[in-house]
Parts: structure tokens; sequence; C-alpha cells
């Protein structure tokens, strides 16, 4: 289904965030975030740098390696393209993410040890979602390991809400079904 057809416009703007996941020889998985900013015309922040058409704005990258619990085995951060001078001084405080879970408490974690101005804001972007990349990636993260513990994914989506056909068919245990007093 695609979007309606736009009222008309000019680019102005291209952010792209890529995340690839790999599983590692060694049994740890590696998940990657790029992000990367352009603008298809000159662009300046008065006083410290000028970039030409479509030249990177940002473009930093984040390796997590993590076990297959999702545990961060060790973080690696790459600031190739930055506005400004002082960006770089976000990546060491990046390391104290190491032992953190991709589980329920993630962004409050992210914001804990990177918050405000302890971090970047762009790299906190990128961790976010690093973890939804990181389900999809590792193996077994569906699986139920503990028949009273439901997986990490359910009830966080209208797909996966404990009503529906779906938990019912795939995950019966923790299947709830809809309720009939209208609440």
């Amino acid at each position: 289904m695609a979007l309606p057809a736009a009222q008309p416009r000019r680019h102005a703007h291209t952010r792209q965030v890529t995340f690839t996941g790999y599983q590692r020889d060694d049994g740890l998985w590696d998940i990657e975030g790029v992000l990367r900013d352009t603008k298809p015309m000159p662009f300046e922040v008065p006083g410290e740098k000028s970039w030409l058409p479509n030249e990177p704005i940002h473009n930093m990258s984040i390796r997590l390696t993590v076990n297959a619990r999702l545990v961060i085995q060790d973080i690696q951060v790459s600031m190739d393209d930055v506005p400004h001078d002082e960006c770089p001084q976000a990546m060491p405080p990046m390391q104290k993410l190491i032992g953190a879970q991709l589980a329920s408490g993630w962004r409050k974690a992210i914001e804990e040890n990177l918050g405000k101005s302890q971090g970047c804001a762009h790299l906190r972007e990128l961790l976010f979602n690093m973890a939804t990349a990181a389900f999809q990636t590792v193996t077994g993260t569906f699986e139920v390991t503990n028949p009273e513990i439901p997986p990490p994914h359910l009830n966080r989506c209208v797909a996966w809400r404990l009503d529906t056909e779906l938990v019912s068919r795939r995950y019966p245990m923790f299947f709830k079904p809809p309720s009939t007093d209208g609440s």
C-alpha cells in the first residue's frame, strides 16, 4: 500500500539508517547500525563547517556484540562524519553499556548511561532500535524458555497482543481471550 501522492515539494534532507545482523563463528552475534545524514544542496553550520551537496553531515556506526541472551559483550563506535569537533567525545561513554541486555529496560539503560549531555542524540537513536534488529537476528529470541515468562515481543504491538489469534496459535500458554465486558 503506497502513500498517497504528495503535494508539490523539493527534497531538503535524507537520513539513512541501516541495521545489519551477523552470526559470528565464535557463537556471538554482531548487530551493526549506521546513521547517515545528507542534504541535496550545499549546507553550512555558521562559523563551523560547510558541506557540498550529498556530502555526509553525520556518518556514524555502532557495532554491538551480544550473546544468545542479548547481553552486550562489546561495543565499537565510529563517527566518520560529524558536524561539530566535540561530537567524538560521545564515543568513550558508550562502553558503559557493556553488560546491558537488549530487553525490557534497554531504553532506560541508554538514557541512564548516555542521556542528555553524557552522549550523542544520534548514537542514542541508533541504539534504541538496535534491540529490535537483534531480536530479528539472534536465533532463539522468540522461543519460550520458561513457560511462566512470555517472550519479550508479546503484547508489544497489535499483532502480538495477548488476545490475538496469532498468539493463540504460536503461544497458547500466554493467550488471553478477548474481554467480553467491554473493557
